[in-house]
């Protein structure tokens, strides 16, 4: 490894200058359109759903352009030149992109286009991007990554934290990956095999305080540590591994931020214990994403609450000790998110695609496995709760908790957010080091395919990506940590997720005919991350509800983003 030379130096240091008058682009184009939707000092909820084109472009030029400079900021001159190289193609990739999407954000409000084709016709940013996204620096960039096996975009880590990612590192390589193939092509329950040596390893426990059983300390998160471990633990299977400790962080916030001091006590300790393993019961068939609409019902009777209704999407749920179940417990509709709690329902753990449930009273629980396209392991389950009893001990906060539920459920989307980061960076991963392995071993016209021109550009486009993605989702777990973060945690979940449909897509065609063999890894890697873009918080949701409104409230100083 080199310091960066001259040429590459100026190159970074254009590429900073070109970004900042971007970024004075993009946040005149959210402050027009903010004030177009705007009506008495408030976002109007009709202006906005006008304008939900506009908005979906500006999520994404926020996502990109905070990745481009995230990227790019990290650089030193001691950086290796490889790291350097893929930041600047990433940077000039996204550029192409954020200028189309000004476009739109801008036409949309009214706005004149001339500073953005001013912008596309400066002579330094044309030079810049021949010089950093051109054939030669493709080639060089691909052949890098090549030469370096595809592992790229590495971050410093303290020993703790790079201590976490060596040990699951291997785990991954020597315990899932084994595994992950059969799990898939034969849609089989993440066996035992792989949830005990997880439980010792203590993976259900990270979000959980030291006081409480966990690892997490007692004072502050470790976002960090939560993305270090899904990241690796999904390069090696994101369904029979990396998606696994979604769940717990989830009912853990929840326990944490409105559950009583005996629930912390008696659950938090089981959870990070990994006895029960819990499900999320939130989505319901008629709503998706809308989970202030669900309409699940909870009725109180003597000792407890009765639910009825149904839930899908509802992963893991066979497997799952406990279901944290979203539940309507006012029954005044009009309410909306005001009138939900959160209950939690126990049930027996059954490694089939069906079950029922059936309680000492009548009760009954009934379950049926989702047949899916990938992320095979954990199943989910459209769920049909028919008075089935959850004890008063089990309404999450107790009677100071009801109606509070959608606060409780929201205060894990953060950290599940984070998570899936985490989980698209690990596919992601996985992907482009296949890919670099088949690419040198195949040989195509009596050369090796990695020696192509046009397989070194798509390597070095993969590659810049994933570091891209990476490199933001390490650096908002920071800002995360710090009580902040909400919509750059929306933002980095946004754009890894989308890459890593991107990544594997890629990294499927340079396989050819084999890539879409069952057989091969990589093309379970494609169909796993499609999921990834829809839940926690399906990208059209997550951008025009959280991060477009979040940018318009913040250019407008109505709200803290």
């Amino acid at each position: 490894m080199s310091d960066m030379n001259e040429p590459m130096q100026q190159q970074i240091a254009d590429a900073a200058a070109t970004l900042a008058r971007v970024r004075a682009l993009f946040d005149g184009g959210v402050l027009a359109l903010a004030q177009h939707c705007q009506e008495g000092g408030r976002l109007n909820a009709g202006r906005l759903d006008e304008q939900q084109v506009a908005s979906f472009e500006m999520a994404w030029a926020g996502a990109e352009l905070l990745a481009a400079e995230t990227a790019i900021a990290a650089l030193t001159p001691t950086s290796d030149p490889l790291d350097a190289r893929l930041a600047l193609v990433f940077t000039v990739d996204a550029v192409v992109a954020l200028l189309d999407r000004l476009d739109v954000m801008l036409a949309e409000a009214g706005q004149d286009l001339a500073a953005v084709d001013a912008l596309r016709a400066l002579p330094a940013w044309r030079a810049l991007r021949q010089a950093a996204g051109g054939r030669e620096a493709l080639r060089a960039a691909g052949r890098g990554v090549i030469d370096a096996q595809g592992i790229v975009g590495e971050v410093a880590l303290d020993e703790q934290h790079a201590m976490a990612q060596d040990a699951f590192r291997r785990f991954a390589q020597e315990v899932v990956a084994p595994q992950a193939e059969a799990i898939h092509r034969h849609d089989l329950t993440v066996p035992e095999s792989l949830l005990q040596p997880m439980r010792e390893m203590g993976v259900f426990g990270l979000a959980i305080p030291e006081a409480h059983g966990g690892s997490a300390p007692n004072d502050h998160d470790d976002t960090l540590l939560m993305v270090v471990v899904t990241e690796a633990l999904s390069e090696g299977s994101l369904a029979a591994a990396g998606s696994l400790i979604t769940r717990p962080e989830i009912l853990t916030r929840a326990l944490l931020a409105g559950g009583t001091d005996e629930q912390k006590h008696h659950w938090l300790p089981r959870l990070a214990a990994g006895d029960p393993l819990c499900a999320i019961a939130m989505t319901e068939p008629d709503y998706g994403s809308d989970l202030a609409a669900c309409v699940l019902k909870g009725t109180r009777v003597p000792g407890g609450w009765v639910l009825n209704g149904a839930k899908t999407w509802c992963t893991f749920a066979g497997k799952a000790g406990v279901l944290m179940v979203v539940t309507r417990t006012d029954p005044d509709r009009s309410l909306g998110h005001k009138g939900l709690s959160v209950l939690l329902a126990e049930k027996p753990s059954f490694d089939t695609h069906e079950f029922e449930v059936v309680q000492e009273g009548g009760g009954k629980l009934t379950g049926r496995a989702i047949p899916t396209i990938g992320y095979r392991g954990m199943h989910s389950f459209d769920l049909s709760f028919q008075d089935y009893f959850v004890p008063d001990a089990n309404l999450v906060g107790g009677e100071a908790g009801l109606g509070k539920g959608f606060y409780y459920t929201l205060a894990g989307m953060v950290g599940g957010r984070m998570q899936t980061s985490a989980r698209a960076c690990g596919v992601m991963r996985a992907a482009l080091r296949a890919a670099v392995r088949y690419t040198q071993d195949r040989k195509v016209f009596g050369a090796p395919l990695a020696d192509l021109a046009l397989t070194q550009a798509k390597i070095a486009r993969m590659a810049a990506r994933h570091a891209a993605c990476r490199r933001l989702a390490y650096t908002v777990a920071g800002v995360v940590d710090s009580g902040k973060g909400r919509m750059e945690a929306s933002l980095v979940k946004l754009l890894a997720c989308r890459s890593a449909e991107l990544v594997t897509r890629e990294a499927l065609q340079l396989h050819g005919g084999m890539g879409y063999a069952e057989e091969t890894p990589v093309s379970r890697y494609f169909v796993d991350a499609r999921v990834l873009s829809i839940f926690e918080g399906a990208e059209e949701t997550l951008a025009l509800k959280v991060v477009a409104r979040a940018l318009m409230e913040r250019v407008l100083g109505i709200a803290e983003a």
